[in-house]
């Protein structure tokens, strides 16, 4: 099949889907100008011993020092300066036609919810937010970055980011599963599916025959085999191209 008759296959099944969910991942937000931390170029592949650093096990060990690194690690003074690009206004948009679009996202930068979509799960956390292991309470990015190390005003307990670290629970997945699930359209875009459990969702769209699926990605997936649709290409040109057709 062509390209140009793909995106416009593509763009009449977005039309008239009633139900979308939306699998992102960090393609998604490097247009941003934000590195995947999972890259041969990310943050994660510059030292392997920040998988240690970030981890629950090292937050409730050395809590302060563990501040300093997530700091530095996520370049948490930057994140103010990011913002939305076209495939986060792109998701958004597909909002304003009546449909219901859900957005089950595995990056922690906010984005998503920056460009304005209103039903967003944020899989592994997010960087935006910080609470209180103690008392639960919760505090902005703002709050958190106006001190070395964050404690809770409320008991004086240091704050917990509500990322997702090594060696936390995920709490997502029955949530997501139940997003896709009740989709009429499955759209993923900008991850290579690797990350356990995340990419265990896709396969809960095949089993309901009636969800039409998509894989936008620079390069392929092991997953690639479970959807319709498969486009192996810049993600910027490809929403733009799609959305043309629409």
């Amino acid at each position: 099949m062509e390209y140009n008759s793909i995106h416009e296959t593509i763009a009449l099944h977005l039309k008239s889907a009633e139900n979308i969910a939306v699998l992102t991942g960090a393609g998604v937000s490097t247009a941003s100008g934000i590195p995947d931390f999972r890259s041969s170029e990310g943050l994660w592949a510059e030292d392997q011993s920040r998988e240690f650093y970030m981890s629950t096990d090292y937050f409730f060990h050395d809590p302060e020092d563990f501040w300093k690194k997530y700091k530095a690690i996520f370049r948490m003074k930057l994140l103010k300066n990011y913002r939305p690009n076209v495939v986060h206004e792109f998701i958004q948009k597909l909002e304003n036609h009546e449909r219901g679009v859900s957005v089950i996202t595995q990056n922690v930068d906010g984005l998503h919810t920056l460009a304005g979509s209103s039903n967003v799960l944020e899989y592994h956390g997010t960087l935006n937010r910080s609470s209180c292991p103690h008392c639960g309470r919760s505090f902005s990015l703002e709050e958190v970055m106006k001190v070395q190390v964050p404690k809770c005003d409320n008991c004086g307990h240091v704050l917990k980011p509500d990322v997702l670290l090594f060696g936390d629970m995920i709490t997502a997945h029955d949530e997501a599963e139940a997003m896709i699930n009740k989709a009429d359209l499955l759209l993923v875009m900008g991850t290579s599916l690797l990350v356990t459990p995340f990419n265990l969702l896709p396969y809960y769209a095949l089993d309901q025959q009636q969800t039409t699926s998509v894989i936008i990605n620079n390069e392929p997936t092991d997953k690639d085999h479970l959807f319709d649709y498969v486009i192996h290409e810049d993600l910027t040109q490809t929403i733009e191209r799609i959305e043309q057709k629409m």
